[in-house]
């Protein structure tokens, strides 16, 4: 039996949901071919409203201020990677970074993610890996979704795999075995966006949707959006979310509930849309969303299959974790990018590494 060293990486990913930074102390291994991994440690550092207003206002700052943010965002997940990783007598190799998507347009050749990797190696003293999407997008390819590949070779016993936070995407093998994946729709993105009308960060159990009534027209017109009619590798961003998402239900006057009520049946509706059209029987779900009773449900009775939702650090983590994971690919020098996913010309090893022997 061949066992490889093993790899203790911080895995931290900030989602469009804008719940907080999800940090993820992970251990990786290999043994003949096969993955082996630990959570060891995660938690989530909640944004307070000065920066969740600084994150969702960095689209619209002029470059000094944006660049600007893009360091002050690489210290605070530095600054919360040191205070994660103190009480742990753990040799780390290194840190993951995600970091916070602001600008996704790959047919314009570009992703764009607030942390700055440099930053983060400075204060910490370890390697960082960080943008993981350029060079996909290089390659011609979407630059998203990144996370299959864990999916493919972490979880791989599962027919498919459905993350749900602020998109919802999916990921399974295809016929001829290769793995494929896309973003489905918009999820928490626009649960959220309505529940802070009210003064609420989420909607809890979506409890205010199931006090809400269903609008058939409204059900309808984002169903008839073209992006749900596009075939092949697609993502999809807040660019879209803003510019067409929202336009459509800015024509109905509703109240919160119903629009939550109808948001989840759309997301349901479109989520078991994909399953069933792939012939896919069976769905393991984590992400926020996993925990929305009524959006589950909902998704029940549109979907005939089984739904299985794992332990709830698995749910919270998995994607913090599976960036840990393309961080241990890229170290170690392995394929951590899918163009049966992303529709590149080819596959590729994403990121880029800040190496540090001291931090400041």
């Amino acid at each position: 039996m061949s066992e490889s060293v093993k790899y203790n990486i911080v895995g931290v990913m900030s989602g469009t949901s804008l719940d907080g930074l999800d940090l993820a102390l992970c251990e990786f291994s290999i043994t003949d071919g096969v993955f082996d991994f630990k959570i060891l440690d995660a938690l989530t550092v909640k944004y307070d409203k000065k920066q969740k207003n600084k994150l969702q206002s960095a689209p619209y700052l002029n470059v000094e201020n944006y660049f600007l943010l893009h360091h002050q965002f690489g210290r605070f997940i530095a600054k919360e990677v040191n205070l994660f990783t103190a009480n742990h007598s753990l040799v780390i190799k290194g840190i993951a970074s995600h970091g916070h998507t602001i600008f996704h347009q790959p047919k314009k050749g570009f992703s764009t993610q607030l942390g700055c990797g440099a930053t983060i190696t400075a204060n910490t003293g370890l390697i960082t890996i960080c943008d993981f999407r350029s060079l996909d997008v290089a390659l011609k390819g979407q630059g998203a979704p990144l996370v299959p590949i864990g999916d493919k070779l972490l979880f791989g016993n599962h027919q498919s795999c459905l993350n749900i936070g602020g998109i919802a995407n999916i990921s399974f093998d295809n016929l001829n075995g290769q793995r494929t994946a896309f973003d489905i729709c918009v999820a928490n993105l626009g649960l959220n966006f309505y529940s802070e009308k009210v003064g609420k960060d989420y909607d809890h159990n979506g409890e205010m949707a199931a006090e809400g009534k269903l609008c058939t027209e409204l059900f309808n017109d984002l169903n008839n959006l073209p992006f749900f009619k596009a075939t092949g590798a697609k993502s999809l961003g807040r660019e879209w979310f803003e510019n067409d998402f929202l336009r459509v239900i800015e024509n109905y006057q509703l109240t919160v509930n119903d629009i939550l009520c109808t948001l989840t049946h759309h997301c349901a509706y479109q989520i078991s849309q994909t399953l069933n059209n792939n012939k896919l029987n069976n769905v393991f779900i984590t992400g926020g969303g996993a925990f929305n009773n009524y959006l589950i449900n909902t998704l029940k009775h549109y979907f005939n299959g089984t739904v299985t939702i794992p332990d709830e650090q698995v749910v919270n983590f998995k994607e913090s974790l599976i960036f840990a994971f393309l961080g241990y690919l890229r170290l170690t020098e392995q394929t951590n990018t899918l163009c049966t996913v992303t529709g590149a010309v080819k596959d590729s090893i994403g990121g880029a590494v800040y190496f540090s022997n001291n931090k400041i």
